[in-house]
């Protein structure tokens, strides 16, 4: 059964507490899986045995499922780092391994996608070196606030994303050009590299309003959520919300004029450096003895052009 009084049962300072403060303000939570996930306010909904840790636009806490007896000892054999807390099932063993951020992820696509690349390297290696699930979507968890659990803190400190990768190898995941694999974090770092490609491009068809742009960009938004183990609705809907004002807010009509202008200046500017660099180059070999037809054969350019330059025109 639940703590009558949870905020008697936390000391302040812990964890544990750290935990319960950073819950989402209106948490999923379930008694039994089975039964499918409510939400309510976080007050009711810290009673429950399953609960959110992570609200759909930061990750405070790193999550695995480790179904296996020795689940919350057997990271230290693996050469893992130590988790902050861990809610082991007593009757199993069975356990989820809970780290702690110091800063949080922001996993909204109107965050930077170099700092969600390395977070999501870094999920992806340790889910890795633990073997935990990966089918484990990481909506909620067992709830360390619960009494159910048989629950340890084993590092009282929060992890930088830098800790954490001193552990890691991050090899694997160093080419920027590929894809992440397709769970925990690298289903968000894939889904906002796949669909803030496509938006910037498609909504400069027709710059539609900003309702019709919202539904457009949630309806590509679950077409891209074709992960084996997809992503909860809750941050399909949130991606795609941050998404469509992203791009609504940012990109219009007249300011895609303006960038197309500055483009051109650019590629004019660049022309007239090359042409410049070329006419010397013509007559530096024109000088050397090469004839009007050798040195326009050799630049690309027609005999008229390399008498035009000769001529100082």
């Amino acid at each position: 059964m639940a703590y009558p009084d949870l905020a008697c049962q936390v000391q302040p300072g812990t964890t544990i507490d750290l935990f319960q403060q950073r819950l989402p303000r209106k948490p999923y939570h379930t008694d039994d899986l089975g039964e499918g996930l409510r939400i309510r306010d976080v007050q009711k909904a810290l009673a429950a045995r399953y609960i959110q840790p992570n609200g759909p636009t930061h990750r405070y806490w790193l999550v695995y499922d480790v179904d296996r007896s020795g689940a919350v000892i057997d990271w230290n054999d693996r050469g893992a780092p130590p988790p902050t807390i861990t809610a082991q099932n007593p009757e199993n063993g069975h356990a989820h391994l809970i780290y702690g951020l110091e800063v949080s992820v922001r996993t909204a696509p109107d965050g930077k996608p170099g700092p969600l690349r390395y977070a999501a390297a870094v999920d992806c290696s340790l889910r890795s070196i633990l073997d935990a699930d990966q089918g484990y979507a990481g909506l909620i968890c067992k709830n360390p606030l619960h009494s159910h659990w048989r629950v340890t803190e084993w590092e009282p400190r929060l992890y930088e994303l830098g800790d954490l990768d001193s552990w890691l190898d991050l090899s694997a995941y160093g080419d920027r050009r590929k894809r992440l694999p397709d769970y925990g974090l690298g289903r968000n770092c894939n889904l906002f590299e796949r669909l803030r490609h496509w938006a910037y491009r498609a909504i400069r068809q027709g710059w539609p309003d900003y309702e019709r742009w919202h539904e457009a960009v949630l309806t590509r938004t679950r077409a891209y959520n074709d992960f084996e183990t997809p992503l909860p609705d809750s941050e399909v809907r949130a991606t795609a919300k941050s998404v469509a004002r992203y791009t609504h807010r940012n990109f219009s009509a007249a300011s895609f004029s303006a960038w197309q202008s500055a483009q051109g200046r650019k590629g004019g500017m660049a022309k007239g450096a090359a042409y410049g660099e070329k006419r010397a180059q013509a007559l530096s070999l024109l000088d050397s003895g090469a004839s009007q037809r050798e040195v326009a054969e050799r630049l690309g350019v027609t005999p008229r052009t390399i008498r035009n330059w000769k001529s100082g025109k």
